[in-house]
């Protein structure tokens, strides 16, 4: 049995394939999953999967988030062992630590994989997720990348840190990049805190809250004061990943020189910003109930 890293995902390297990816629960049932849908599975009646039964498996046990290019499955727990079995390998995700965003999990850009306890791996009764390139014809063998190993179908690499994009922190970190990401040279001074709060409200075409923050500074300052912690999170991941020293001084350029070195956030993410999809669920994260 393998172990993935704490905070480390592994993903093959390579030009994204639209992707379509489907759960199939013990009892048969089967949720199709479209391009950033969540799925929280567990033994809890809360879970959008409920998995009874199993007593080695959390209320709340995991999250399957269908990405544009495959899938992302990550351990919702704090307490509770979470298995994905591929390709004849198991592989332990890591526990839930960093408040209830998973950051450690296991990418899969296309095929099979098997995931639950150890109980639900050794009795055959798992959860299954099923990823299928729209843009090439099914191939269901499993395809393991696990630390320190190539993938199937090319070399893979490890992220030491992922950062969910159906998340608010994920709109903040792109933003903060965006100068960066399209100026190798990187020469463009960063945003600031309230400019990296202005231009999410451009991005989520909140054009009511956009004027708020022009007319009232009460507002202003209380959203720029929601990006500023946002942005405490991504040093502190940071740190606790080890990708900086403790005690270091982080300061803007470290953080986003770490960011899109480590290809944490990279070039293609860009196009989230003009994906009206994408964009309409960040609006949701962002506004919904805000005062």
């Amino acid at each position: 049995m393998e172990t993935a890293r704490e905070g480390e995902v592994a993903v093959e390297v390579g030009t994204p394939v639209s992707a379509t990816t489907r759960v199939t629960g013990p009892s048969g049932r089967t949720v199709e999953m479209t391009e950033g849908a969540r799925l929280v599975f567990g033994r809890g009646a809360d879970a959008d999967l409920m998995l009874p039964g199993d007593r080695g498996l959390s209320r709340r046990a995991g999250v399957v988030t269908a990405l544009r290019d495959g899938a992302w499955v990550a351990n919702m727990s704090c307490t509770h062992a979470l298995y994905v079995e591929t390709d004849g390998h198991r592989i332990r995700l890591p526990r839930l630590r960093d408040g209830d965003e998973p950051a450690g999990g296991w990418f899969m850009r296309y095929g099979t994989a098997l995931v639950g306890s150890g109980a639900m791996l050794d009795d055959g009764q798992p959860l299954r997720v099923v990823v299928t390139p729209r843009e090439a014809e099914p191939d269901l063998r499993a395809e393991h990348s696990g630390p320190g190993q190539a993938g199937a179908k090319g070399d893979s690499t490890l992220l030491p840190l992922y950062l969910d994009p159906m998340t608010k922190l994920f709109l903040v970190a792109l933003l903060w990049c965006r100068p960066w990401l399209v100026d190798p040279s990187r020469t463009t001074p960063l945003p600031r805190t309230p400019e990296i709060a202005r231009a999410a409200l451009e991005v989520t075409d909140a054009s009511y809250e956009l004027e708020r923050f022009t007319t009232d500074p009460a507002f202003r300052d209380r959203l720029s004061a929601r990006v500023g912690e946002h942005i405490k999170v991504l040093r502190r991941k940071i740190i606790g990943r080890g990708l900086a020293r403790a005690g270091s001084r982080l300061s803007d350029e470290v953080v986003v020189g770490v960011l899109l070195e480590h290809e944490i956030i990279t070039l293609t993410d860009l196009a989230r910003l003009d994906d009206p999809v994408w964009c309409s669920r960040q609006e949701d994260l962002w506004w919904s109930g805000m005062p």
